[in-house]
């Protein structure tokens, strides 16, 4: 197959180019070419979405499959559908479990309620409601453009080897350091991620077999203290203990769920309404040609890719050992 991703130069847009390469395909990436480098094998195109006319390059250029993982922005989908769309034989795009507007209650599927469409220039201030509407509008801007030749991935928690957001890789690099580790007693929370590279196999298994649709991309859940054991026991030096602290003593300490500063990565229970936003079926993209490698080697690649940049490196989520030491000396 003649395969494009707009993208390519970082984590799920370079994984997927890299295993589109990896197939023997004949790949093509456009961007900027600012934010890294295409895999070996891969051909760049640079291009810049931001600009008028930014597709230019591509304009008349026919694929195979095309696969766009735009982060936020409708306007380089439509965009991008106009130019390319009519000589696309499969369209992948890649969106997000944000879509939904229920994120409190479990069993939601594909076809539960979303939020509010957005356009770009939307002036709501929370990011995530902002970022799922977006979302929302780009997902009906495939469908209206290439009906059943879209495949739409709402992908749930993405992690792996090129991951920057610290939302896993904090547990893997903190685990790693062993000593008493701060983890929430949450322990029957559903938790879910997806390794970017099995994200990346599915969206090409996709496109080989024609796969149309719109699914979850995330891997079964499974109770937060199963997973976390799961990462200590493929990481974890001898004498290492999981501390935990139960949900109204971290609140009361002002750490966070999710993301962000003085957090606790992938807990979700003190977030209200969101405490289900980790507990899709995966059955149906298991059914679709979706396969989930074993946590513990996700953990163990993760660990590999944080120690390149630094285990104490100043992070987007978790908590420094300082704050982690006091909290758990108040224990």
């Amino acid at each position: 197959m003649r395969v494009l991703v707009l993208g390519g130069t970082v984590f799920l847009g370079k994984a997927v180019a890299a295993e589109a390469v990896r197939r023997g395909h004949e790949v093509v990436c456009a961007a900027r070419g600012t934010s890294g480098t295409v895999p070996e094998g891969a051909t760049l195109v640079a291009i810049d979405r931001d600009a008028p006319d930014g597709l230019a390059p591509l304009r008349g250029e026919r694929f195979d499959a095309v696969v766009d993982v735009a982060t936020m922005s409708v306007n380089w989908v439509r965009e991008a559908l106009r130019e390319l769309g009519d000589n696309a034989g499969h369209w992948t795009f890649v969106s997000t479990c944000s879509v939904y507007a229920d994120q409190g209650t479990p069993g939601q599927t594909v076809d539960s309620p979303l939020l509010p469409p957005l356009e770009d220039d939307t002036e709501i201030e929370e990011r995530g409601a902002k970022y799922g509407g977006i979302k929302v509008s780009s997902e009906r801007a495939v469908r209206d453009a290439l009906g059943d030749k879209a495949f739409i991935v709402r992908a749930g928690l993405i992690c792996g080897p090129g991951d920057l957001s610290d939302r896993f890789g904090y547990w893997p690099a903190r685990i790693s350091q062993g000593g008493r580790v701060l983890v929430p007693d949450t322990a029957d929370q559903p938790t879910q991620i997806i390794d970017a590279r099995d994200l990346a196999a599915w969206i090409l298994t996709a496109a080989e077999r024609g796969v149309t649709g719109t699914f979850d991309g995330s891997s079964p859940a499974r109770p937060l203290g199963e997973f976390l054991a799961e990462i200590a026991e493929a990481v974890a030096p001898e004498g290492t203990e999981l501390v935990p602290m139960t949900k109204e003593e971290l609140v009361e300490a002002e750490v966070q769920g999710w993301v962000g500063p003085r957090s606790l990565p992938v807990w979700v229970m003190s977030i209200e309404g969101y405490e289900a936003m980790m507990d899709r079926d995966a059955g149906p993209s298991l059914a679709a040609g979706l396969t989930v490698r074993p946590l513990a080697e996700t953990a163990r690649d993760s660990l590999a890719y944080e120690r390149e940049l630094g285990l104490d490196r100043e992070r987007r989520a978790g908590l420094t050992l300082e704050e982690e030491a006091k909290l758990l000396a108040a224990q």
